[in-house]
Order: C-alpha cells, then structure tokens, then sequence
C-alpha cells in the first residue's frame, strides 16, 4: 500500500485531561495510519484510551497534541464548515449502545444522516429500504427502537452509518452489548460490508479473537499504539 490508499492518519496524538490541579495523559504520540478498504482493530485493556482515539479520529474530540489527517489533509487546519461536512458524509459512527433515536422507526432512523443534511424524504426513502435489505431487516422497517432486539438495533445503526457512503465507518465495541452468537452474527455482517462495499472499518474491541481476524491490528498499551 502506499500513501495515497491512506484514508485517514494519526501523527503523534496525545489526549490529556485536566482535574483541577491533576494532569491525566491518557494518549501519548500515537501513530497509526487507516488504508482504504481494510479492517482495522484497535484493543488494549478497559480504561486505556481505545474509545477517546477512535472519538478524536472521528472529530467527536480534539487531540490536546498531535495531528489527524482526513485523505491527506489536516483537519485541525480545516474550518469548522469543512469539519463537520466531513463527520456527517465520509465518516460512519457505530457506537456499542447503538444511539438510535427512540420515536423514530428503523426506517426513519437509517434516513437520518440523509435528512440530517437536508436530503428530500422521496430521495432518502429507497436508499434506506436498500440499506435496511442489506442488513436482514425488511420486515423490521416500521418498528421503533423499543420494539427490536439489541442485535436488530445495531443492524439499524450499521445501516445509518453506511447511509451516506462514508470513507471510514469507525466502530466502538460494535458486540459489547450483545450475547455471543448475536455479536457473530454482527461481525460478520461488518465483514460481509467490508468486502462486497469495500467499507473502510475501524473497530474498537476488547476481544482478541476478533482483533486477530482483522487485516491489520494495533494495540494500545500505557497511551502509546503498537502494530501487532
């Protein structure tokens, strides 16, 4: 791979967090690169700093050091405009507790990022239908959050955050709350993205079993980030 595959960097990031008097570092000179259509997992023990590097790529928060790049630009240089155009079209968000919207049905709720951006319902409504096939659930498309399993709920949020056909779907502990065959089936479908949409995929996991079936694996260890 070269370069110009890189889709997003982190050139040396550091998080610290200040508690009165109190400087916690949390992240310390991270450096990773994320190349286009691979899998990417980032694990390390709880507490570590998986989830504030994953919210600091995805511009959910800033690094207190450091540099991260977005198709070889710096985002720290870029106007808040720019930034948040980046966040809502080329970045996908799949959280562990899936932050779906709870009035909303199945079908609403993929639209969002769509409507989000001021996209006409007519134009959002097949893409969702699309997506919500995608995942295995046509027959789910009217029901609201509180009506689904947890399993059914994140095949919502995966679809809401292909909506737009991000770049890079950044993914927290996408089975942390699921029993194990529901987290199987969920990771297989992320794959099954990964290689029939070529979705550029970085998950944060404890579980080094799935960290190893990634292409590449970086471990975060004492704030610093090591290939394995």
């Amino acid at each position: 791979m070269n370069n110009n595959d890189i889709v997003m960097a982190c050139k040396n990031v550091g998080k610290i967090y200040h508690d009165g008097d109190r400087e916690l570092s949390i992240l310390s000179g991270v450096n990773l690169d994320v190349y286009a259509g691979e899998v990417l997992a980032i694990s390390g023990p709880s507490g570590v700093g998986k989830s504030t590097l994953l919210h600091i790529m995805g511009t959910l928060d800033q690094p207190s050091e450091g540099k991260v790049y977005f198709q070889g630009s710096e985002l720290n240089r870029m106007g808040r405009k720019r930034v948040n155009y980046i966040r809502n079209e080329e970045i996908g968000f799949v959280f562990q507790f899936y932050h779906l919207l709870p009035e909303f049905t199945a079908l609403e709720n993929v639209m969002m990022p769509g409507l989000c951006m001021g996209k006409k319902r007519s134009v959002c409504l097949p893409r969702a239908h699309e997506l919500l096939a995608q995942v295995g659930l046509t027959d789910r498309i009217t029901h609201k959050p509180g009506q689904l399993s947890g399993g059914e709920q994140q095949r919502v949020a995966i679809a809401r955050a292909i909506f737009n056909n991000p770049s890079i779907v950044l993914s927290d502990e996408p089975t942390g709350n699921l029993d194990e065959t529901t987290g199987q089936g969920i990771i297989d479908l992320l794959w099954r993205l990964n290689k029939d949409r070529n979705v550029t995929l970085v998950i944060v996991t404890h579980d080094e079993h799935l960290a190893k079936r990634a292409d590449r694996w970086v471990q975060i260890h004492e704030g610093k980030a090591s290939y394995k």
